[in-house]
C-alpha cells in the first residue's frame, strides 16, 4: 500500500472509500459528503483513473442459484506463478486471481451457475501446466 499512499492524498482515500461502498455514486453526491465542488471530485476521480489507482468500476451482484468459490493454488517449479496467474484469469468463470503469501501461491475467486461448472473451471485451472494442486472452498454467504 505504500506506492498507492505516495499517490493520493486524505481526500481521494475518502472518494475511494465512496466509491468502494457504492461505484454509482455521483461526482456530486461525493462533493457533498467530502466538502470539495463536484468539479473537484471529477479532476481527482480522472486522476486517479489515468494515475492506474482506480482501474475499473464494477458491480457487485447476486444471482438466486449461482455458487462462489475460492480455488487455492499451488504452483512448481519451472512455472512462474505470476504467469499462470494469468492463464488462469482468462478462464471462463473466474473473475479474479491473487497470488498469496503462504502454503498456496494464487487464489481465483470464481462463480458460475451450479456445482458443476465451478467444477469444470476447478478443472481447467488444474489443467495448467505448473499447477501441482488446488484446494476448493465454497462460499456460504457474503457479508458487505
Amino acid at each position: 500500500m505504500a506506492r498507492l499512499a505516495a499517490n493520493i492524498d486524505e481526500l481521494d482515500q475518502k472518494i475511494l472509500e465512496i466509491l468502494r461502498k457504492n461505484g454509482r455514486a455521483s461526482y456530486t453526491e461525493i462533493a457533498y459528503a467530502i466538502g470539495l465542488s463536484e468539479a473537484a471530485v471529477r479532476k481527482r476521480v480522472q486522476r486517479m483513473i489515468r494515475k492506474g489507482i482506480i482501474r475499473r468500476f464494477s458491480v457487485e451482484y447476486s444471482i438466486e442459484g449461482e455458487v462462489r468459490a475460492i480455488v487455492l493454488i499451488k504452483t512448481a517449479p519451472p512455472a512462474r506463478t505470476p504467469e499462470i496467474a494469468e492463464r488462469i484469469r482468462t478462464i471462463e468463470g473466474v473473475e479474479a486471481v491473487y497470488e498469496v503469501t503462504g502454503e498456496y501461491d494464487a487464489a481465483a475467486l470464481v462463480r458460475g451457475m451450479g456445482i458443476n461448472y465451478i467444477n469444470r473451471c476447478i478443472d481447467s485451472i488444474r489443467s495448467i501446466q505448473g499447477v501441482v494442486s488446488t484446494y476448493t472452498m465454497i462460499i456460504l454467504r457474503v457479508h458487505v
